[in-house]
Formats: structure tokens, sequence, C-alpha cells
């Protein structure tokens, strides 16, 4: 993260460097982009702002001299690359690891401050001197995030790596590393090669997304009294319902079906299904 930048809109935006190399909070790998990758995350994400789709967008790619070592498709074959950097800018990119690791490393009094931070200055309609104030908060991730990955299925998009480190707690898509848009219809699609267990089949994205929030709901219970912890239990159950009818929708919208009618659900499923059998 190199800096916030507000705009004539008087907009926030914090740009961040992809690739750019290592950092004090780096992982085991070297911190670079190859090429390829970058010109997709730049592309992807400018496609999905331009779908109406919560994205982080990209401001700037650059290529790099120096080389980068990859295994692409992760069978040994070690290759050269071509290295490169993307400037790439969100609201924010707080995420929902960003609250589960201070809950797990027991750093209350910083996950208090961290997030009265981010209600502070994301989301406005909070009032921080709410007693209530983190449940509200949760109930509001539960169901933008439900919309967001509503929106996903709506355009065939899958993201690889569904984890709590890259689901966004302003509900917006975030890290483009593997991903992929269906050609036609199949639950089962996987755009990451190295995920053998198909764990974020596309199939899998809205269940992946209530997993990931339960985790959020942990990392939150300390900071809850008894009576919230029950109120935001009953919050998470209420993520299935968001996610169908935003989803369906959706899809009433594709197919300008008009006003309600309870065949709709069925029809959606039959047209799917039908096309995955095309």
């Amino acid at each position: 993260l190199i800096g916030v930048y507000t705009n004539r809109r008087g907009e926030r935006w914090e740009l961040q460097l992809k690739g750019s190399g290592k950092t004090p909070y780096s992982r085991n790998g070297d911190g670079r982009a190859v090429l390829r990758s970058s010109v997709r995350e730049f592309l992807c994400s400018e496609a999905m702002h331009y779908l109406g789709i919560p994205t982080s967008r990209a401001a700037s790619l650059v290529v790099s001299d120096d080389d980068v070592w990859r295994d692409q498709f992760y069978n040994g074959d070690i290759k050269k690359e071509r290295g490169a950097i993307v400037l790439r800018l969100a609201k924010s990119w707080f995420r929902i690891g960003s609250l589960e690791i201070l809950a797990h490393s027991g750093e209350l009094d910083l996950l208090r401050r961290l997030l009265d931070f981010i209600i502070q200055e994301h989301f406005p309609s909070i009032t921080l001197n709410d007693s209530n104030r983190y449940l509200e908060f949760f109930s509001t991730v539960v169901s933008e995030t439900a919309n967001l990955i509503a929106l996903w299925m709506s355009v065939g998009f899958a993201h690889g790596v569904c984890n709590t480190d890259n689901f966004s707690l302003l509900s917006i898509t975030i890290d483009y590393g593997p991903f992929g848009f269906m050609d036609s219809y199949d639950p089962n699609f996987v755009p990451n090669t190295s995920d053998d267990e198909r764990r974020y089949k596309i199939g899998n994205q809205a269940s992946v997304g209530l997993f990931n929030l339960s985790k959020l709901l942990q990392a939150l219970k300390p900071l809850l009294d008894p009576r919230q912890k029950q109120l935001a239990s009953q919050i998470l159950e209420g993520y299935d319902e968001h996610y169908y009818s935003r989803f369906t929708e959706l899809f009433k919208t594709k197919l300008g079906l008009l006003g309600e009618n309870e065949n709709d659900t069925y029809l959606i499923a039959f047209l799917l299904k039908v096309s995955l059998l095309c």
C-alpha cells in the first residue's frame, strides 16, 4: 500500500502495488508478478467494473526488466517469465482475514481499534458510538457479500481462491489471481489449476462465502455480548435467503420476467440445466 488518493469527486482510493517485491509482511514468495497474470488482472478488474460488479480497479501496468521464475501449471516445469507491476486501486483493501488474524492472536484491543476505523471510514450509515455497531457492521457485510457472489454468478465469473484473505470487508472483488469466466454453464467449472479438490468451483462460491462469513463472525465474537452473539448468528442464518433472492432477481432481469411468479425459480433452474446439457 503506497498511499490514499482523493479524486475530484471527493472519492478516496487506496493505491496498492502488486508485484513490486517482498514486503515485511510477505510470505515465502518473492513478492513478484509475471506479465501474463498482471495483464489478466488489469483487463478483468476493468471488465468487472463496466459489468457493474463491485471491484478493485487497475490504474497502470508497468513491465519489469527482471526475470521471474514460475511453475505456471504446478507440474514442476519452472520457466523464466517477464515480470510486471500493477498499480491497483480500491476503496479499501481490508479483508475478512485482516480481522481474523487479530482475533486468532488475541489482539482484541487492536481488533476493536481497527474495526472502529473501518466503520468510521467506510460505513457512514453506522454510528460509531452505537453499542450495536459491530452487529450492524456484520449484517451489512453478510448482505453485501451475498449480493456480490450473486453478481459473480450472473456473469459466470469464478474466483479461483475464495479464502478469507481474498474476501473484502467492503464486499468488492479483489485479488485476481486464478479466475475465469465460464464459456458455457457448468457448476463444476474450476479456473484454478492447483485446486485439485475443486473446493472453489463456481458451484461452491455461495457456500464458500457463507463459510468465510462464519469465520468473520468467529473473529467478532470476543467483542460481542451474549445477546449480540445470538443476533449475529441469526443474521448469518439469513445469508442463504439474501443470496437466493438476489440471484433470482438478477436472472429474472436477464430473462425479462416481470412481477412475481412461484414458477420463476423453477424456470431459471430448468434453463440452467438445459444449457448444461447443451
